[in-house]
C-alpha cells in the first residue's frame, strides 16, 4: 500500500475546508507550521483559563477571568478618538463597564440590547476604582451559557489569528478524524492504561483542569508516543534497508595494524579494543557498515579510526577521513603519519589549499591507488577527486556534517562503509532521535598517562592575578589557550573582543610569545598562527571557539576561558579537553562576570566536580534543551508537535525496541498490526518511510 488510505484524505485537505478559516487565515497559519487539518489535530492546547462563574464581580480577586450574568443598562459611545466604548450592566450586586476599542457601535448594540440579560465571561481588573471587563472572550444569552466550558483550552497563536477561530478550526478538525486501527504493541497499551489514539485526541483537546495540560498525563504521553515510535520506525525501516543493500566483506590480515600497535607506547584501553572488535565485525560482514563512534575528549578514538582504515587498506581498498576544519585535517596528518610509516602506508591530506601541479599530482596518485589513506575536508566531495577504490570513509565531528554529506561520501566508492566519530557527548534520548538508523559504539575509558584537569573559578574583577599566573607558568616554558567570550550569534563581534584581548596579552608577554585564531582570518593565517603555537614558538593562543575540536598540543596545560557563564556545559568540556593532554597538571580557569545567574552557576559548578562528558551532557540537556545544545540548525532533530524527546527519553528508548521489534516480525509491515502502522506513518507525513516500503 504505497497510497495515502482513504480514510485520511480529509486530513490532508485544504484547510479553507474548515469552520472560520479563509484564504487570509491559512496563509497565517502556515506561519507556524499548519497547513492542512492534520496539523490543527495534533497542536494541542498550551493552557486553558478557568471560566469560574460568579453572582458578582464586586469582590475580585482583581485581575481574573470570571463568567457573571448581568443585565445591560446603557452604551456610552466614546466622546473623543482613541477613545473607548462603553456598555454599562448591573451583576446582583454591583455595577461594572464592558469596555471595547475599535468596535462597530450597531454591532455592539445587536449583541448587547440595552434592558436584556446575557452572561459575559471575560478578564476583569479594576481601573480608576471601578471594575472593568474589556472585550469580553464571550457574550452569550442564558441558554448558550450552558455550553460554555469551566475550563477552555487555549493554543498556540500567531499575529491575525483569534483564539476562536483556532478553537473552531481545531474542532472542525477534529471531526474529520475517523476511527484509528491500533499500531501500538498491545502489551504496551496494556502496561501503560492508553486509550485509543481517537480518544486520547479528544481528551487532550479537551482538558479540565491546568492538571490536564501536563505532558504527564496518558492521553498526551501516548500520543507523544505515536509521534516517537512513527519516527523510530523511519529509522528502523532506514537501517534494514541499508542492512539489505549489498556490502562489501573487508577482511584484514593484521598485516599492517600489527607493526602499528607493537610501535605504541602503550596498550590499546579495554574500550578501544571493544570497539575496534565491532567495527572489523561490521567491516567483515555482507551488508554496509553505518556506525557512530561516540568517545569523550581524549578517549583514543583517532587511534579507533587509524585501525579501522588499516583494515580497510589491508582488504585492499583506500579509506577516507573527512574533517571538519583545514587545522584539524593536517593535525590528524601530523599524527597519524608516523604510526602509518610503521606499516608502509601512504597517508595523504587534500584541503582547499591544495592548487595547481600539486593537487593534480596528488589527485593522480590517489586515481592510481598510490594513495592508500586521504585525509581532508569537505574538499573530499569535489567532482574531480576519484578513488580507485574508496572501501571506508570516516567522518570526524559528526554534527558539523548532515546526513546529505556523509551520503555523498559513501558515493564515492561502490558500498562506502561508514564510521562517524563525535566528541560530543550526546545524552541517549538525542542520540536515539538523531542517530536511530546507525548502530553506536561508545569509548568510555581514558587512556593511561593523562592527568585530569584542575578546574576552578575566578571572578572577571581578578584578571591582574590570572595574569600575574599565566607570567609564571609562561616563564617556566608552559603554553597556554586563552578563549574569548562567545558573543551571540555573531562571529565578527567575537572576532574584535578576540582582536583586543590579543593586543593587550601582546603588550604585555612581547610579540613573539603572543598568537591568535579567529573564524574570520583568512586560512593561510590561522594556521600560520597554530603552526607557531604547535613548534612552541608561540606560548600563549588567544582564540575564538574554533580551537574548540580536536586541536592537540601536549605542552598547552592552561586554559582560561573569559565570560565562561555564557557558554554551554558540553562547550565548555570541550574546550577543557584542549588541555590535559600531557602528563603535566593542568589547569583550566574559567573567568565569569558576577553576579552569577542561578543556572550559569549550577553550569559552571558541575563542570568542577566532574569530568565525565556523558553526565555533562545529560545535565545539559536537563538545563537547556536539545537545540541549544547541539545547535539547532545543525541539530538535525525531527520536530515534534506532542512529544519532547529531551524529557521523555524512556518513552523515546522504548519506542526504538518496539519498532525494531515490529519490523523483525513483519518486515513489510503486511500483518494487521503492520497495515496499522502504515496507517500512522502517513498521518504523521513520514515520505521518508513510505518511500523505503515502496522500493522494500
Amino acid at each position: 500500500m504505497s497510497t495515502r488510505p482513504a480514510a485520511l484524505f480529509p486530513l490532508f485537505a485544504d484547510p479553507v475546508s474548515l469552520p472560520g478559516v479563509g484564504p487570509k487565515t491559512a496563509q497565517l497559519l502556515e506561519g507556524i507550521g499548519i497547513t492542512r487539518p492534520r496539523d490543527l489535530v495534533l497542536t494541542l492546547p498550551h493552557t486553558g483559563i478557568a471560566r469560574t462563574r460568579v453572582d458578582t464581580v464586586q469582590n475580585g480577586p482583581f485581575p481574573s477571568v470570571m463568567t457573571v450574568k448581568v443585565e445591560i443598562l446603557r452604551h456610552v459611545a466614546p466622546r473623543a478618538k482613541g477613545r473607548p466604548y462603553r456598555v454599562e450592566v448591573r451583576d446582583a450586586q454591583t455595577v461594572f463597564s464592558l469596555i471595547f476599542f475599535h468596535s462597530r457601535k450597531d454591532f455592539l448594540e445587536k449583541i448587547l440590547p440595552v434592558g436584556e440579560e446575557r452572561v459575559v465571561s471575560g478578564k476583569v481588573e479594576v481601573y480608576d476604582g471601578v471594575a472593568q471587563m474589556a472585550h469580553p472572550d464571550h457574550v452569550v444569552t442564558s441558554e448558550d451559557a450552558e455550553d460554555l466550558p469551566a475550563f477552555e483550552p487555549v493554543y498556540p497563536l500567531t499575529a491575525g489569528v483569534a483564539q476562536k477561530t483556532m478553537q473552531k478550526a481545531v474542532g472542525g478538525a477534529l471531526a474529520l478524524v475517523t476511527e484509528m486501527p491500533e499500531w501500538i504493541d498491545p502489551e504496551l497499551v496494556r502496561r501503560e492504561s492508553w486509550a485509543g489514539f481517537n480518544r486520547a485526541l479528544a481528551e487532550a483537546h479537551t482538558p479540565k483542569t491546568q492538571t490536564d495540560l501536563s505532558p504527564e498525563t496518558r492521553a498526551r504521553r501516548r500520543l507523544a508516543y505515536d509521534e516517537l515510535f512513527a519516527h523510530q520506525v523511519t529509522l528502523a525501516l532506514a537501517r534494514a534497508h541499508r542492512r539489505r543493500a549489498p556490502g562489501r566483506e573487508l577482511r584484514g590480515t593484521g598485516m599492517l595494524i600489527r607493526p602499528v600497535l607493537d610501535a605504541l607506547p602503550y596498550t590499546p584501553t579495554g574500550a578501544q579494543q571493544r570497539v575496534i572488535a565491532e567495527i572489523t565485525e561490521d567491516l567483515a560482514a555482507p551488508h554496509k557498515m553505518n556506525r557512530l563512534l561516540q568517545g569523550d575528549v581524549g578517549a583514543g578514538k583517532t587511534l579507533v579510526a587509524l585501525v579501522a582504515m588499516l583494515l580497510a587498506v589491508e582488504a585492499g581498498c583506500q579509506a577516507a577521513l573527512m574533517a571538519p576544519t583545514e587545522i584539524l585535517a593536517r593535525q590528524h596528518l601530523e599524527s597519524l603519519r608516523p604510526l602509518a610509516d610503521q606499516a608502509g602506508v601512504v597517508i595523504e591530506v587534500l584541503t582547499g589549499r591544495d592548487k595547481g601541479k600539486e593537487r593534480a599530482a596528488k589527485l593522480k596518485a590517489l586515481k592510481s591507488g598510490d594513495i592508500h589513506i586521504l585525509l581532508g575536508t569537505h574538499a573530499l566531495f569535489q567532482k574531480d577527486v576519484e578513488f580507485q577504490d574508496l572501501g571506508l570513509a570516516v567522518i570526524d565531528e559528526q554534527h558539523r556534517f548532515g546526513v546529505r554529506e556523509r551520503m555523498e561520501l559513501g558515493a564515492k566508492g561502490a558500498s562506502v562503509d561508514v564510521l562517524v566519530m563525535t566528541a560530543t557527548p550526546i545524552p541517549r534520548s538525542l542520540a536515539l532521535a538523531q542517530y536511530g538508523d546507525m548502530d553506536v559504539s561508545l569509548l568510555d575509558e581514558k587512556p593511561p598517562g593523562r592527568t585530569p584537569a584542575k578546574t576552578a573559578l575566578a571572578a572577571a574583577n581578578r584578571l591582574d592575578d590570572v595574569l600575574s599566573h599565566l607570567d609564571g607558568a609562561l616563564e617556566e616554558g608552559r603554553q597556554a589557550y586563552w578563549v574569548c567570550p562567545l558573543v551571540e550569534e555573531s562571529e565578527t563581534q567575537e572576532a574584535t573582543a578576540a582582536v583586543e584581548r590579543f593586543k593587550s596579552l601582546r603588550a604585555r608577554f612581547g610579540e613573539s610569545r603572543v598568537a591568535l585564531v579567529h573564524g574570520q582570518m583568512p586560512p593561510t593565517e590561522k594556521d600560520e598562527a597554530m603552526a607557531r603555537f604547535v613548534s612552541g614558538e608561540a606560548r600563549l593562543l588567544v582564540a575564538t571557539t574554533v580551537i574548540e575540536v580536536g586541536v592537540n598540543v601536549p605542552n598547552a596545560s592552561i586554559m582560561v576561558i573569559e565570560g565562561a557563564e555564557n557558554f554551554g556545559l558540553a562547550q565548555l568540556h570541550q574546550l577543557r579537553g584542549r588541555v590535559g593532554r600531557g602528563a603535566a597538571q593542568s589547569t583550566c580557569l574559567l573567568m565569569y562576570r558576577p553576579p552569577l545567574g542561578e543556572t550559569a552557576k549550577k553550569r559552571l559548578s558541575l563542570l568542577r566536580e566532574t569530568e565525565d562528558g556523558f553526565k555533562l551532557a545529560e545535565a545539559d540537556l536537563a538545563m537547556r534543551g536539545a537545540g541549544d545544545l547541539i545547535g539547532t540548525a545543525q541539530s538535525g532533530l525531527p520536530r515534534f508537535r506532542v512529544a519532547d524527546p529531551e524529557r521523555q527519553a524512556g518513552l523515546m528508548a522504548t519506542a526504538q525496541r518496539d519498532a525494531r521489534m515490529a519490523l523483525e516480525r513483519d518486515p513489510k509491515l503486511e500483518s494487521p498490526r503492520g497495515e496499522a502502522i502504515r496507517t500512522l506513518l502517513w498521518l504523521l507525513s513520514q515520505d521518508e518511510a513510505i518511500r523505503l516500503i515502496s522500493v522494500g
